[in-house]
């Protein structure tokens, strides 16, 4: 367009006639059909979506805040645990720490909304739980998430890395978290994220570690430091990485409470190796005669402190990060048997719905319960091996099982579980209703 021959155009919006200079005095315009918007009207527009969007985020937070006395009354301790109970047998202990950790967190964010002016903050009590494979860690998480107003969110700690190595960086923690809050920033920086296999990242200086290269696992730990303790956390939404050209979500993570899980294998040792130091003629320390008067693991984990951490590998500015320690015992074989039938979801009540949607009973017997449990006991895994030891067993029955209409019964004994032996499948008398 030349400078000497200006034209003029009504604007489709506020119907003034503009006088077209350059290309910027009618930023859109189409000839053809005659539409066109000045740029005034355009910066009018972003105005009007800049303050529809600051005045949703202000509603949403006062939603948030205003929610929060409900939210409490409704998750007093006693609450949470009894519907914990309801899934996780036993860890009694491990069920009150996590209680009483999530409602202080309601209450944290609760005096911060309430007392935004006053010189006192309630700092926030991230928690480092221990416990064996298998004794109910992430099921505790699981459930406790279900039962939760706020976003909470699951990471594997153990594929994060440090900047520079490949695999994920420890900010896809909050994006994950970001995620589970419906992309609601607000909710996001009032969250919890659950950091799983978190002893994957001990250092290997650390002793109870070999002396192999660190893949980034301290610088792992160092970036996590700023996260706990809190910090803004800068992530791409698609979780590419970060470039100057792609846009970013910023979320303050001073308010999100980390609890951090892991097996911690052979941390026990050095747990004895303290207490026999510390007592050289008694208790622990005392002279062992025999390998049934060593201390048993649930003896030792109760009495974890923050030196016997550092010695495995984690770093103390972390630890000091970590103050609630939740410490879970192994499941003996009555505890496993309890879990196959108890809760509300166990394994036995579960397999027991799916046959009986092809008109089949399904039965175990106690002694086949039983050897269930201590088939998990043997393999190490806890609880988390008890459906698959199940499978196993059914695999052959569900497949055909559905070759027929008629209503059976199905009999699992013993013999299924130690010695490969086919269920007992009988008719029942009564007749399946069609």
């Amino acid at each position: 367009m030349a400078k000497n021959t200006p034209i003029q155009h009504v604007c489709s919006f506020c119907k003034r006639l503009v006088t077209i200079r350059d290309q910027y005095d009618m930023p859109i315009l189409d000839a053809q059909s005659g539409f066109a918007i000045c740029k005034n009207c355009i910066g009018d527009i972003y105005h009007f979506i800049e303050d529809h969007d600051a005045h949703k985020a202000t509603a949403n937070k006062k939603n948030f805040a205003a929610s929060l006395g409900a939210t409490l009354k409704k998750n007093k301790p006693h609450i949470i645990k009894e519907y914990l109970d309801q899934y996780i047998i036993e860890q009694e202990r491990a069920k009150k720490i996590l209680s009483v950790a999530v409602y202080n967190h309601y209450k944290r964010m609760k005096y911060g909304f309430d007392h935004k002016n006053d010189d006192l903050s309630i700092e926030k009590s991230n928690v480092i739980m221990l416990g064996p494979s298998g004794c109910g860690k992430t099921a505790l998480l699981s459930h406790l998430s279900t039962l939760l107003d706020i976003p909470f969110a699951v990471t594997d700690a153990s594929s994060l890395t440090e900047a520079g190595f490949v695999g994920a960086d420890v900010e896809v923690a909050v994006r994950n978290l970001y995620y589970a809050a419906d992309k609601d920033i607000e909710r996001t920086e009032h969250g919890i994220i659950y950091l799983d296999e978190f002893d994957k990242i001990a250092r290997k200086s650390g002793e109870n570690n070999s002396i192999t290269a660190d893949p980034g696992h301290e610088g792992v730990q160092q970036a996590l430091l700023k996260m706990l303790e809190g910090s803004v956390v800068e992530f791409t939404a698609r979780g590419q990485r970060k470039h100057p050209e792609a846009p970013t979500i910023k979320v303050d993570t001073k308010n999100i409470l980390f609890i951090v899980g892991g097996a911690f294998v052979g941390i026990d040792k050095i747990i004895a190796k303290r207490l026999q130091k510390s007592d050289s003629n008694i208790g622990f320390g005392a002279k062992v005669e025999g390998e049934n008067d060593k201390p048993k693991f649930d003896e030792l984990i109760h009495q974890v402190n923050p030196e016997d951490l550092m010695k495995y590998g984690i770093i103390p500015e972390i630890i000091g990060r970590l103050p609630v320690i939740c410490t879970l015992e192994t499941l003996d074989e009555d505890a496993l048997l309890r879990i196959l039938t108890e809760p509300v979801n166990a394994p036995v009540r579960q397999y027991e719905k799916l046959m009986e949607m092809d008109g089949v009973e399904l039965s175990f017997e106690e002694d086949a319960l039983r050897a269930v449990a201590k088939k998990a006991i043997e393999r190490k895994t806890g609880a988390r091996s008890l459906k698959g030891i199940i499978e196993d067993v059914m695999l052959d029955v569900m497949f055909d099982i559905p070759r027929s209409e008629e209503a059976r019964r199905v009999i699992v004994t013993k013999e299924c579980i130690t010695e490969g032996a086919q269920p007992e499948i009988e008719p029942l008398t009564e007749k399946r209703s069609a």
